[in-house]
């Protein structure tokens, strides 16, 4: 209530100021939309599933210690960290954790690239012209390789392999970071 007093003094005293008085009926209309909003206040949209929301900096720190990120993913911007010893893909953006997905990688013989690369593009609904096995949701970094979903991962987990490509299990997952990352957005895969 203390807050309502302070917001109907307030434009009661701009009111003063600037346009004359302000009435008793207008003051109370006012005070019951700012009360209303307080009450009813948005809630964030497009949060992902379980997605890490705003860390704090020891939490921070503690989710780059448990999965492990590398020093080029903390850094300004968006970032697709992905850690092939932890077969993690963390979305960070700013340095701070948002989004953690499983992933697996390319077999022997079509090895994923480890090293720093840029998104230089995007297919919300691609399709391999070499194997002709849909990708969905397919941020490319380099080469053919790309970030994307795969129904042979989410089926058959780590019984299989990619050609290459950073397979994702979770298709909600990786559409909600796939709406986000932008071309030129940073890609960092390691081994740590």
């Amino acid at each position: 209530m203390g807050i309502l007093r302070k917001v109907c003094a307030t434009l009661t005293a701009v009111a003063f100021v600037g346009v004359g008085a302000l009435s008793a009926t207008t003051s109370a209309e006012a005070a019951s939309q700012v009360a209303g909003s307080a009450q009813t206040a948005p809630k964030p949209a497009g949060l992902p599933p379980k997605a890490v929301t705003k860390a704090s900096a020891s939490s921070t720190s503690k989710l780059i210690a448990k999965y492990k990120i590398d020093r080029r993913c903390v850094t300004k911007g968006r970032v697709l960290c992905i850690n092939k010893k932890t077969r993690k893909l963390v979305y960070l953006v700013n340095g701070k954790p948002i989004q953690v997905m499983d992933v697996r990688f390319g077999a022997m013989k079509t090895p994923t690239r480890s090293g720093v690369f840029k998104v230089y593009r995007k297919s919300k609904n691609h399709v391999s012209s070499l194997y002709h096995s849909k990708m969905p949701y397919a941020m490319f970094f380099s080469g053919g390789q790309a970030v994307h979903y795969s129904s042979d991962f989410k089926a058959r987990g780590y019984n299989g392999a990619s050609h290459g490509c950073v397979n994702v299990r979770d298709k909600k997952k990786i559409a909600w970071v796939f709406s986000r990352v932008h071309v030129g957005d940073k890609v960092v895969v390691y081994s740590k």
